[in-house]
């Protein structure tokens, strides 16, 4: 018997009626907007790191203090993780039938991030840690994303030199190898709904929620007894972020299983997009503010728990409302029904832009490169840390990031997806040949 089977009629995508379901939220296929989102996060990142090593972004002021907090485009991230790579499995938790195949999500993953990482890690060990390079611990904890767990490091930061951003990558490869258990645990959540798949969402949303409890409570051990300042580079104190992204997937596969013909999560999901004007402008409202001193020092690391509290809550909002305007759009993009400025029309219409879509495919690219980039620029030009323009520095630096994203999305990136299912295929050919 087939997973559709299995559910119950009114939980079925599709039971809308066609006017309704034209405004649902696209939860099949590739989301464009969702590559400007990429984009927007990867670029903040970029304008950050450049600020940060020009010493602006520590410069007193409001411009120092907005340039610092471009440090929000790593919330984004984690919350379109959780947004795109959940969705599989919120999608099977709703409707009582088996999530996607571990073994199968694992090979994607490690396709999807390991294979141009490994190229810009080695770049980097090369050029600025030759003393390490005889040190199987080094190649080890690098080439697998685990050196932020080495309580005793070699290298000084946030990681080895040229690699300093790679501990969100860190954090994102530990929720991949956590997601299956996750996801298996909220499923258990949801079963508690029995056949009302209202009630198996509320307990999987009630689930989700856990997640971003388990980060509060992360905090008190990064702070007491005594400070442990490496526990802010580890998964639990984001795990909200990321719940942010699962909560949206909930609610959009929530919405097309939805009993009625326009019931309280359909309504939701077409205000959101309505109103993406108001969603982007409480975002820029939240990036104000985690601008501000309550956020506390800029790039030392947060010294207090009441300070990494208002971050964490500060960064989560700001991927909500960045985001969930976009993921919650239908296809087409826009609801012809509601005002042209106030119904997403304008957000669809940017983050579809060709330019958008360009830098967003190339994102991880941008992400990648950026420090080694910027350590090359700056040693050409001779410059000390904490010194120089930084509207010098982020032309030349973005324009050579953003051409060796090109090279390794073209050459390894893309590659590399054509062996997503090659596990699969193979499988299928032996059937054909059996039958």
């Amino acid at each position: 018997m087939t997973a559709s089977a299995e559910r119950p009629r009114s939980s079925r995508p599709g039971a809308a009626d066609t006017r309704s379901a034209r405004y649902l939220p696209q939860i099949h296929g590739h989301q464009e907007s969702l590559d400007g989102i990429r984009a927007m996060a990867a670029l903040l990142v970029l304008v950050f790191h450049v600020a940060v090593e020009t010493g602006n972004a520590l410069e007193p002021g409001v411009v120092g203090a907005l340039l610092a907090t471009g440090e929000l485009g790593v919330p984004l991230f984690f919350a379109l993780s959780g947004l795109l790579l959940y969705r599989p499995w919120a999608r099977a938790a709703l409707d009582g039938a088996a999530g996607p195949r571990v073994r199968r999500y694992f090979w994607r993953r490690a396709l999807r991030v390991l294979p141009a990482y490994w190229i810009v890690a080695t770049t980097a060990l090369l050029l600025w840690s030759r003393e390490h390079l005889d040190s199987v611990r080094t190649w080890v904890e690098v080439l697998t994303l685990t050196f932020t767990y080495d309580l005793d490091p070699w290298w000084e930061g946030t990681g080895p030199y040229g690699l300093g951003q790679m501990w969100s990558l860190c954090v994102e490869v530990s929720f991949y190898v956590l997601l299956p258990v996750f996801a298996l645990l909220l499923a258990a959540f949801a079963a508690r709904g029995g056949d009302d798949v209202n009630a198996r969402a509320k307990w999987l949303l009630a689930g989700v929620a856990m997640l971003g409890v388990v980060a509060v409570l992360s905090l008190f051990p990064q702070f007491y007894p005594e400070p442990r300042p490496y526990l802010h580079a580890w998964l639990p104190r984001t795990l909200g972020m990321f719940a942010v992204g699962m909560a949206l997937a909930v609610v959009s596969e929530w919405a097309w299983r939805e009993p009625g013909a326009d019931g309280p999560v359909r309504r939701f999901c077409r205000t959101l997009p309505r109103a993406a004007t108001l969603c982007w402008v409480l975002a820029g409202i939240v990036y104000l503010l985690a601008s501000t001193p309550a956020a506390g020092p800029r790039f030392v690391g947060v010294e207090s728990l009441w300070g990494s509290l208002f971050s964490m809550f500060t960064a989560m909002l700001f991927a909500f409302f960045v985001i969930a305007p976009v993921a919650l759009m239908p296809a087409a993009g826009q609801d012809p029904e509601a005002p042209r400025w106030t119904n997403g029309a304008w957000l669809a219409t940017l983050l579809r832009h060709r330019v958008s879509r360009y830098l967003g495919r190339t994102s991880y690219g941008i992400f990648l490169w950026q420090f080694v980039v910027l350590y090359l620029w700056r040693g050409f030009t001779g410059q000390e840390i904490f010194t120089g323009s930084f509207w010098l520095d982020v032309v030349p630096v973005t324009a050579g990031t953003i051409l060796l994203a090109t090279v390794t999305y073209r050459w390894v990136e893309a590659p590399s997806r054509h062996w997503y299912d090659v596990g699969r295929s193979r499988r299928d050919e032996r059937g054909k040949v059996r039958r």
